[in-house]
């Protein structure tokens, strides 16, 4: 009984070393994010106002002067705007993120594990697409499709493809080597069968560092394209909007435009610090190229 009880303690305890353990900074950052996600599900329910709708005279009131937050440059209610705009700003980067690199793991998959020719057609179509600066590319797909909502998420997407296919080609080259990749072709196992069973599950934790770096990159993007009038058309909430509507505020000593700047900030810094931790579990640097 005591040699089986000391072998369960043992084994309980190589189980708690082999969880990995929060550090304080993702702490933050999970903490950061949970905050968001609640905001972009819940916000529309919680405003008290409609995004669009004019609360007052008065146009940059200070904070509790008129709501929570203040007013915009209209007279809007900047709480409602801000709960509304979460939803915009972390909505629409997470589809387009998601679209992108589901578009991109599947391009690196296919060309790491198929090989040949497929392999060199599909890199010299993602050197083609990287050869392309994002900004001039998402200008001349907004200049000729216009700036639809679908056609942001679609820019947004083909942007992230490519370099997510480099990435995704580069861990899933590596996993391709292992012996039970071997054992499974040996098996006769298809293509499809490979792919989602043997690669994908021993590249997670490596992509889902990739993905929070793409994440913040669509976050920024397209907040940066709404505040250059590319993006997110007004009415519509959306932070980078906010930012622009109500820059001229600050002459005024109002803090209008700070605090949609101050949400894509925090957003950014919390998924950075849990991308950071990720990456210390898996032993890896992140690489130039998912940095790009």
């Amino acid at each position: 009984m005591n040699f089986h009880a000391t072998t369960d303690k043992q084994k309980k305890k190589t189980r708690r070393r082999a969880r990995p353990r929060l550090t304080l900074a993702a702490k933050i950052g999970l903490i950061i994010l949970l905050l968001h996600g609640l905001v972009a599900i819940l916000g529309p329910v919680l405003a008290p106002e409609s995004p669009a709708e004019i609360v007052s005279d008065d146009s940059f009131l200070g904070v509790g002067e008129c709501g929570l937050l203040g007013s915009d440059y209209l007279g809007r209610d900047l709480y409602s705007r801000m709960l509304h705009g979460a939803r915009m700003t972390i909505g629409t980067a997470l589809i387009a993120t998601i679209a992108g690199f589901l578009i991109g793991m599947a391009l690196g998959f296919t060309g790491a594990e198929v090989g040949g020719w497929v392999d060199n057609a599909i890199s010299a179509f993602v050197d083609l697409l990287i050869s392309f600066p994002p900004i001039l590319l998402s200008l001349v797909v907004i200049v000729a499709l216009g700036n639809s909502l679908l056609v942001l998420v679609a820019t947004v997407a083909v942007i992230h493809a490519p370099r997510v296919a480099r990435v995704g080609r580069a861990i899933a080259m590596d996993v391709a080597t292992k012996d039970f990749v071997e054992v499974a072709r040996t098996r006769g196992e298809g293509l499809w069968s490979i792919l989602s069973r043997e690669i994908w599950p021993n590249t997670i934790r490596s992509l889902a560092a990739e993905f929070g770096l793409r994440l913040t990159f669509s976050i920024l993007f397209l907040s940066s394209l709404s505040f250059l009038g590319l993006g997110i058309q007004p009415p519509t909430a959306d932070w980078g909007v906010m930012v622009r509507e109500n820059m001229s505020g600050l002459l005024y000593g109002s803090g209008a435009a700070l605090f949609p700047a101050g949400a894509i900030a925090s957003i950014s810094v919390g998924i950075n610090l849990v991308v950071d931790w990720i990456v210390e579990q898996t032993g890896q640097e992140i690489s130039g190229e998912m940095l790009k």
